[in-house]
């Protein structure tokens, strides 16, 4: 059962197939609302192409998922509009040459234009304002950035972050719409250990207060629900989880089966589905 906030996820024999091959397979999984699930692979094992599928941006080509009782892919559309996106390269990605104040500005403009009730547009300019400054304070604080501390405050462009810092305010940017699934990539790239702890730190904190949380690694967390990805050099060809492990209660695969997961078949899977 969901909760008021965060979205349940579950998925069966899930799998997605491009015009060369499986981006991945044989894959389930069964998170509560405000579980943070861990995607582990290596890189070409199908790991965003599953981020993406679970929310919604992508077109399953077998299997059963269920997204806050949505199922996929009957329900893209509404999945999409309790999913948001932080980081996804060739997707969701920061510009360079933005500053942190315009990107803020622009994700709460576009949240007020396409998420908002009339009632909402037809408020006083300074309402709209002052409300769209409590959603950003908010998002900021949950990603846990001060753009006071940055170089150059909120003038700092983002090609003047460090990962980290990028990671934090794209997660910010995701967590502006109040979403009740956040999906997240390439959570530990180019990251120290550190670092590394800082993020899942961070993303264990959002799904805390109840927000769902995916998370693509190579590495997952202790704590973590992991859902693993593999690549055609595993020997035993299957994906999803080794049901051993006890951070990995409550999710479950199938053995692969005919065809294997590929980087080709990863990166038609893109091309044939698209991302949107």
């Amino acid at each position: 059962m969901d909760s008021p906030h965060g979205a349940s996820v579950t998925a069966e024999n899930f799998g997605l197939k491009g015009p060369r091959g499986w981006a991945f397979r044989g894959l389930g999984i069964d998170a509560g609302p405000g579980s943070l699930v861990a995607i582990e692979g290596p890189s070409g094992s199908g790991r965003t192409c599953l981020l993406l599928a679970l929310t919604g941006r992508m077109r399953p080509t077998e299997g059963q998922a269920k997204v806050g009782g949505l199922r996929l892919p009957r329900k893209m559309a509404a999945v999409r509009r309790i999913a948001a996106l932080g980081p996804v390269p060739g997707v969701s990605e920061l510009d360079p040459a933005f500053t942190v104040a315009e990107h803020l500005r622009e994700r709460a403009l576009l949240q007020r234009r396409f998420d908002g009730s009339l009632r909402a547009l037809l408020r006083p300019r300074a309402e709209r304002i002052a409300t769209a400054r409590e959603r950003i304070d908010a998002a900021l604080d949950a990603a846990g950035l001060d753009p006071e501390t940055l170089p150059k405050a909120g003038r700092t462009s983002v090609r003047d972050l460090e990962r980290l810092e990028a990671l934090r305010l794209s997660i910010a940017l995701a967590l502006i719409g109040g979403p009740r699934l956040l999906a997240v990539d390439d959570t530990d790239l180019k990251l120290s250990d550190a670092e590394r702890a800082e993020a899942w730190d961070l993303l264990r904190s959002v799904a805390d207060s109840g927000t769902t949380v995916l998370a693509v690694c190579s590495q997952a967390p202790e704590g973590a629900i992991t859902l693993r990805t593999h690549s055609t050099d595993d020997a035993d060809g299957t994906g999803g989880t080794d049901g051993t492990d006890d951070d990995t209660a409550g999710t479950t695969t199938q053995p692969t089966t005919g065809d294997t997961t590929t980087e080709e078949g990863t990166a038609d899977a893109f091309a044939e589905t698209g991302r949107a």
